[in-house]
């Protein structure tokens, strides 16, 4: 059995279990062994979803949602290789943001490969750097695996940070390299700076010339990127512009471990290293988000509250303003996901937003374990508001967040309209605020927090001793249960 073979009856297994999951037949678990190896030509090929056992009603509603949100640019899903369902403009070329950072863990790999690179290599042997103030000693000890998985330890000023992750970012020396995960643009720019001096060519050119002409990328040129450069770092970003159909191809690249057709473009064993999760990714958010080497893997699947369970081994590449390219093996699928940053747009879709969008798509595929509807419209109990939602809250503790990072929180709603939150199994004060009910019926509270100071304004759903509170887009925000 050749190598290609191989795969394909590793993945005729894979598509088995698949097949329980979804409900399908075995006659189309053994059509989706038939056609996993389907690569696009020069255009994508497509099915339509009644065609390829999807739900078009789910689908129509997962659209509907996404519009709703920013709204969306583009939306492309891609099963075996053929499109299922897309809308929007797939050839609009615009920012990837921080997806440029799988795109450079790609180009990595293949240095690797070729013995360009060496992950244990320190930032002291390559003669890296920065501007004063520059690195210590004990910062040049990081290792370009640390700089990938975001643990170098090295909190010097970078290029092309949004003002959350400058404010988030600790002192100079507070980690040691390699112990502390921490979404680091300088370890991202850095990785740019030592990819060029190792393969003399520029990041741009080589996506060109290794990646994207390879795989018939319709659109990609060397000129949609470009250098950002500034006095803060000697490092400069290079953010690069994409159409979502060329984002696919990419993605599907991964899918089919790094390999197009007949050619290793990217060897396998590096696809799998970078997508296995090396840290607990943003943990006080909720479990579930790991991250790899310059990758996302999973998704959070609990934020006080459920939001979508994805299939083992499903990864993905993230970029601010709602860039999305979802790698789902289990499925043979690709989700990509784009807003146009160029254009006025909402505020950027959170994970909660998304993945109600994740879970409208995979319902739609017929997925059965993908975690409950947490749609205020589907909301199983009795909605409270105005005296009666007053009555049942004052002088309640409700608890929620089990899972999420420094919980559970212990709300205590007093009947005076004042309120406290209480974390972790010491129960220390971690918030407090006030609370109200609106003109509108709903429940309403305000933390003494900075970062959030908001008032936030809740439509309740009680159900014994539970209550659930949604949010302005009809999704559950929280979960929680009186004491």
């Amino acid at each position: 059995m050749n190598g290609h073979h191989a795969i394909r009856a590793a993945r005729g297994i894979v598509f088995a279990v698949a097949a329980l999951a979804f409900g399908i037949t075995a006659a189309q678990a053994d059509q989706s062994v038939t056609i996993a190896d389907n690569f696009p030509g020069a255009t994508f090929e497509t099915t339509t979803p009644e065609a390829a056992g999807w739900s078009a009603e789910k689908l129509a509603e997962a659209k509907a949602w996404s519009q709703q949100l920013a709204p969306t640019a583009a939306v492309m899903i891609v099963q075996h290789g053929r499109i299922v369902a897309e809308w929007g403009d797939t050839a609009v070329k615009s920012n990837l943001h921080s997806i440029r950072k799988s795109l450079l863990s790609a180009l990595i790999g293949i240095a690797v490969d070729k013995y360009e690179i060496d992950l244990n290599a320190t930032l002291g042997s390559l003669g890296i750097d920065d501007n004063s103030p520059g690195l210590t000693e004990t910062e040049k000890a990081a290792t370009v695996a640390d700089l990938l998985k975001a643990r170098s330890g090295i909190y010097h000023a970078a290029l092309y940070e949004t003002p959350g992750m400058a404010k988030l970012r600790p002192p100079r020396g507070s980690h040691l390299p390699g112990t502390f995960w921490y979404y680091n643009n300088w370890d991202f720019n850095a990785l740019g700076s030592i990819y060029e001096r190792a393969t003399k060519q520029s990041i741009f050119t080589a996506l060109d010339e290794k990646i994207a002409r390879p795989i018939g990328m319709q659109d990609y040129q060397p000129s949609d990127g470009e250098y950002f450069r500034g006095k803060d770092s000697d490092h400069p970003a290079y953010p690069i512009r994409m159409s979502a159909r060329d984002l696919a191809r990419f993605a599907l690249l991964y899918l089919h471990d790094g390999r197009w057709k007949d050619r290793q473009l990217v060897p396998s064993a590096w696809v799998r290293e970078s997508t296995r999760s090396y840290s607990d990714a943003f943990a006080e958010i909720g479990p579930g988000l790991g991250y790899g080497y310059l990758w996302w893997i999973g998704f959070p699947r609990d934020m006080g509250a459920p939001t979508v369970n994805v299939p083992a081994g499903s990864y993905e590449a993230i970029g601010a303003e709602g860039q999305y390219a979802f790698v789902i093996p289990a499925y043979d699928l690709v989700i990509v996901h784009r807003i146009n940053s160029d254009l006025p747009h909402r505020p950027e879709p959170n994970f909660r937003q998304m993945a109600r969008l994740l879970w409208l798509v995979l319902s739609a595929a017929g997925d059965r374990d993908v975690g409950p509807d947490v749609a205020l419209a589907h909301a199983a109990g009795t909605r409270l508001a105005g005296n009666a939602l007053k009555s049942a809250l004052s002088g309640k503790t409700l608890v929620t967040g089990k899972l999420l990072a420094g919980g559970p929180f212990a709300w205590q709603l007093r009947a005076d309209g004042t309120m406290s939150v209480l974390a972790g199994a010491s129960r220390g004060e971690r918030w407090t605020g006030n609370w109200r009910i609106d003109d509108h019926g709903r429940y309403c509270r305000t933390l003494n927090e900075p970062s959030d100071p908001r008032e936030h304004c809740l439509t309740v759903v009680a159900n014994g001793a539970k209550f659930q509170f949604f949010d302005g887009d009809g999704l559950m925000r929280s979960e929680t249960e009186m004491e």
